[in-house]
């Protein structure tokens, strides 16, 4: 048995949920639309060329949370998920998925798209285990503000050796699937580096390491 580690998006689903539900506040009006919709397309860019700065990101992110009654949002995120998420799921990462449970592999999702957005995602793959950015909450309300370090790039190989700190897992046999070079730091920890549709840097650093590279595209 092995431990068994996926990035989120753009792995197992086909698309950015960090992206999309800021575009989804901005379609639902819940966020100036105009500064939101500008801002949340620069982040992305940024986050796709490397160069991210991930500390004023989550401040922007987060800030729509602290505006607004948990209940609202929840109701929010489950439309979110059920319009937007549900139709870019990934039958082959579903399979994938199943294959590593099947042969009794712990299975970790590991992400940078802040917890509050994903955790109900996972679910979807009926996966337990999650490693996310994890926004303040306090007093019944969401702060905007953020938890420990981000899970971003260097911060996932925090948040995972913490994470196996407290378990019984290790990084014997590992695998981790990845479409970003983002993720090249945890990339490397593993035993079983796997690039999935991945960009051109990820591509090529694959490539020269001789990492296998799939598709979980139709």
């Amino acid at each position: 048995m092995s431990l068994a580690i996926f990035d989120l998006d753009n792995t197992l689903i086909a698309n950015d949920s960090d992206y999309l539900w800021g575009q989804f506040l901005v379609d639902h009006g819940i966020v100036d639309q105009a500064y939101y919709e500008t801002a949340n397309k620069k982040f992305y860019a940024d986050y796709k060329h490397g160069t991210l700065d991930i500390v004023e990101f989550l401040r922007f992110s987060l800030a729509p949370l602290a505006l607004h009654d948990p209940a609202q949002l929840y109701r929010w995120r489950d439309e979110f998920v059920d319009t937007i998420i549900k139709p870019i799921l990934l039958p082959e990462a579903q399979a994938l998925v199943e294959r590593h449970r099947a042969q009794g592999d712990t299975l970790l999702v590991i992400t940078a798209t802040n917890r509050f957005v994903t955790e109900p995602i996972v679910k979807l793959y009926g996966i337990d285990n999650l490693l996310a950015t994890t926004p303040e909450f306090s007093k019944g309300r969401y702060t905007g503000k953020y938890i420990d370090v981000p899970c971003f790039q260097e911060g996932k190989v925090v948040h995972l050796r913490n994470w196996l700190d407290s378990s019984t897992e290790t990084l014997q046999d590992s695998w981790f699937y990845s479409d970003s070079h983002n993720d090249l730091p945890l990339l490397k920890l593993v035993d079983h580096p796997v690039a999935v549709d991945p960009d051109e840097i990820l591509l090529q650093a694959a490539q020269s390491a001789n990492w296998p590279v799939i598709s979980l595209r139709n």
